[in-house]
């Protein structure tokens, strides 16, 4: 079972973030430009947040607001869940499923943010898992 650390240190990508005091329109943008869901909301250095699709249409577009005017402090998510360098991907994927959420932030012990995975690099890694354990059943059947 692979750790967070490694399939993050397989998969190299800084996480993308957005100031508390940027607009929803401006973190929209960068979430268009780089096609993914959610964004980290940084404050000084330290995780403030997180901003997500969810966010824009439950707190925007539900309500009325205008996405050009409203700051994303307005509709963050502050009590962000995050992982451990050390677990594993199953356990990452059941935190994200039991919780319904997509974007699960990875910080090391002092609190900073290492990396982000979403349910998609962990179905990914899940599915790469099951094909080498077939593969090596198929073959130690046909030995």
């Amino acid at each position: 079972m692979k750790t967070l650390k490694k399939l993050l240190e397989e998969n190299p990508r800084a996480p993308l973030s957005v100031a508390a005091d940027d607009s929803v329109f401006s973190a929209l943008e960068l979430m268009a430009k780089h096609d993914i869901g959610a964004v980290l909301v940084m404050r000084d250095g330290q995780l403030a947040g997180i901003f997500s699709e969810r966010d824009y249409a439950r707190k925007v577009i539900l309500l009325g607001k205008s996405s050009k005017e409203t700051l994303v402090r307005e509709i963050m998510t502050e009590k962000v869940l995050y992982a451990l360098p050390t677990q594993t991907t199953d356990e990452a994927m059941a935190v994200m499923t039991e919780k319904h959420i997509r974007h699960l932030p990875v910080l090391d012990a002092g609190k900073r943010v290492i990396g982000m995975v979403s349910i998609g690099d962990l179905v990914k890694e899940t599915i790469s898992e099951q094909a080498f354990l077939i593969k090596q059943l198929e073959q130690y059947i046909a030995s």
